[in-house]
């Protein structure tokens, strides 16, 4: 592994070097409770093998500006693909997190994005040659390292924090992991290893950071990804991790590590924390709130980042509900052909161009369908559900410049599922965002909320067409 800002060598201080640096000195949490974006200060690269593949890959660490958050980039690939660190990008892979754009993908992005937390940065491109991030010794060294040695620097935009405001739980078998609202700054993480049954040298420990308050680069950016004797020859049986010996990753056998020792003596909980923090990275946002794990792995740690970012997304739709007033019923009246009772949107509170557009259907007891639609139990029928989201994609459509006066006519619907009852007094918050477009049809993805629950989604197709053929 090699790691170095163009046109010099990067100084590798180690753990060691590390560990001594004074808080001031050393980018630790503190930097989550600051009020601004970050990016980096000058582009740095990292060069060295994967873990898993032992492929040899390049990372180049490029400033970004604000609000575009961090992205890699398979610069390698014909066309360059981009994929966004987003939890939407990810896909399930063992002992790994990995991220997917089409045929293209990135594994073991978790040490990295955990290097890019703990120093605070919010912004940056990574560029990107081969198939997965370098693994150096297996921590988050050797990023952290090369990203400090450049710097940081403070934008012009408010850094997006989430509060945590329920509770999120998520068990699986004998592992658990949730997120719990918290009035502190910034995000700790409290994590119960047990080894207990099957190793006496890891055993049962316990980890809480504190990303606000300590230290990340002398308490878990040195802490190593592990694996027990037996984990590792079924990795090599399998094909993996060839490239590495004992002396270059921590494998613990029965009489401790092998060719190794411990950083910490409880390296491996501190190595579970560093592994939460860069999978939690994939909501998306800076997390307040308090993450409690036991026993959690990339997997678990994923779906807690996606129930996140779920609650991330709910807040945005409730701010924009209160706020918003892009279209009133008058204005979606002038481009809409639809007429009450056939027109099923109030209010239109957010377009972006033609990618997405949010809307509001207040769903009253007065609604001519609600008399002769299960009378005794009014339930709003599923099919204008539907027809609502497609109103809110044909509003949509509307925004693009070769689509200008055309009518947009339901083509098709695919993955239509109706997932919670709507009643008079709900309050339909739509979503609906551009999947492909051209000037003859195009496709959109919808989805409805009731109350930040999600009440029905589908995929329509439109054909877009002159109105006096309709």
């Amino acid at each position: 592994m090699t790691s170095m800002p163009p046109e010099q060598n990067a100084t590798s201080e180690g753990p060691a070097a590390a560990a001594a640096r004074s808080p001031s000195e050393s980018a630790h949490g503190a930097i989550q409770g600051m009020g601004r974006q970050r990016t980096i200060a000058a582009p740095t690269i990292v060069r060295g093998k994967g873990l898993l593949f032992g492929v040899d890959a390049e990372v180049e660490f490029v400033p970004a500006p604000p609000g575009s958050g961090i992205a890699f980039e398979r610069i390698d690939l014909a066309p360059p693909v981009l994929l966004p660190a987003l939890i939407d990008h990810a896909v399930s892979r063992p002992r790994r997190s990995t991220l997917r754009v089409g045929e293209a993908s990135i594994d073991t992005v978790e040490h990295c994005l955990s290097a890019l937390v703990g120093l605070g940065i919010d912004n940056v491109l990574l560029r990107m040659r081969g198939p997965e991030l370098p693994c150096g010794d297996g921590s988050a060294l050797p990023f952290f390292e090369p990203l400090r040695s450049v710097g940081t620097v403070e934008q012009d935009a408010p850094r997006h924090v989430h509060r945590i405001t329920e509770p999120i739980v998520l068990e699986e078998e004998d592992s658990m992991i949730a997120a719990l609202p918290s009035d502190e700054p910034g995000m700790r993480v409290s994590y119960e290893l047990d080894y207990s049954n099957v190793s006496r040298h890891i055993g049962r420990q316990n980890c809480s950071f504190d990303l606000a308050r300590d230290d990340y680069a002398s308490q878990i950016a040195p802490a190593r990804t592990f694996s027990l004797r037996a984990e590792a020859e079924a990795l090599w049986a399998a094909g993996m991790c060839r490239h590495l010996t004992p002396r270059d990753a921590l494998v613990v056998g029965d009489d401790g590590p092998m060719e190794n020792a411990f950083r910490f003596t409880d390296e491996c909980v501190r190595h579970k924390v560093l592994d939460v923090i860069g999978d939690l990275a994939l909501s998306g946002v800076s997390i307040q709130g308090k993450i409690v794990a036991q026993r959690s792995g990339h997997d678990l740690n994923r779906r807690l980042a996606h129930r996140i970012r779920q609650q991330v997304e709910a807040a945005a739709r409730l701010r924009l509900v209160e706020t918003g007033r892009v279209l009133d019923a008058r204005a979606i009246a002038r481009i809409m052909p639809h007429r009450y009772p056939m027109l099923l949107i109030d209010r239109v509170v957010e377009i972006e161009g033609n990618r997405r557009a949010v809307g509001i259907k207040n769903v009253s007891i007065n609604e001519p369908f609600f008399p002769g639609h299960y009378p005794g139990t009014p339930i709003m029928p599923g099919v204008l559900i539907v027809e609502a989201m497609g109103q809110l994609g044909g509003l949509l459509l509307s925004q693009t410049l070769e689509h200008t006066g055309k009518v947009a006519v339901l083509l098709s619907l695919d993955k239509v599922k109706l997932r919670k009852a709507v009643t008079p007094g709900d309050q339909l918050v739509m979503e609906a965002e551009t999947l492909r477009a051209s000037a003859r049809s195009a496709a959109v993805r919808c989805r409805a909320w009731v109350q930040g629950k999600l009440a029905a989604e589908a995929q329509i197709r439109f054909m877009m067409i002159d109105p006096e053929f309709e």
